[in-house]
């Protein structure tokens, strides 16, 4: 698709484990201010359906196969596996709210956000959301993984570091030390680009 026939937006927000993003990226998202202007990308997943969760609402629930001729067939922008289960962005679901006009955020990780930036350069803007310290971050993944194995939580804080170290190639950095202070910077990021 043309770049210049699609005027929305693309969001991508990252950060380590325990940076916040997620409940950041849910309280922009019922921000009056951004309420009829900013929309969650729908993601596709292999994991089973949880309890309340409704397809093409929450996420597009596919098996496995279908995910992996998804991916074959190019209509899959970016993808990771996590805890055995396949995530990805859906190329015509994206591209259709995009040509409409309507902007999008998503959750990705740092090749998620480098790909989409690729692909859509001129309509992507990615939010790299940091903890305060390494130490406060360290702590907040000890403190959400208290019944997960030492080695995930290892893995986790060294996977924070390489995420901390590759900041600088995202367009904005938002330290969140307050929540509230956080969800203020991030609405006031996101409608300046809306605004242009």
């Amino acid at each position: 698709m043309n770049q210049a026939s699609m005027r929305g937006l693309i969001f991508v927000i990252s950060g380590p484990s325990g940076s916040g993003k997620t409940t950041l990226l849910k309280t922009v998202l019922l921000d009056r201010l951004l309420k009829n202007k900013l929309a969650k990308s729908i993601s596709v997943t292999t994991r089973s359906k949880r309890s309340g969760e409704r397809q093409g609402r929450d996420y597009f629930f596919v098996s496995p196969g279908g995910f992996l001729r998804l991916v074959k067939s190019k209509k899959i922008l970016e993808w990771t596996r996590y805890l055995g289960y396949y995530y990805g962005t859906k190329k015509d679901f994206l591209e259709e709210k995009l040509k409409a006009g309507k902007h999008l955020a998503l959750c990705l990780d740092l090749n998620g956000a480098k790909a989409l930036k690729k692909l859509y350069p001129k309509n992507t803007v990615t939010i790299f959301i940091d903890a305060p310290s390494i130490n406060e971050l360290r702590k907040r993944i000890r403190g959400r993984c208290s019944k997960t194995k030492q080695e995930e939580i290892n893995e986790r804080i060294k996977l924070a570091e390489i995420e901390l170290k590759n900041s600088c190639a995202y367009d904005y950095v938002l330290k969140n030390k307050n929540l509230a202070q956080a969800s203020i910077k991030l609405r006031d990021i996101i409608l300046k680009e809306i605004r242009g």
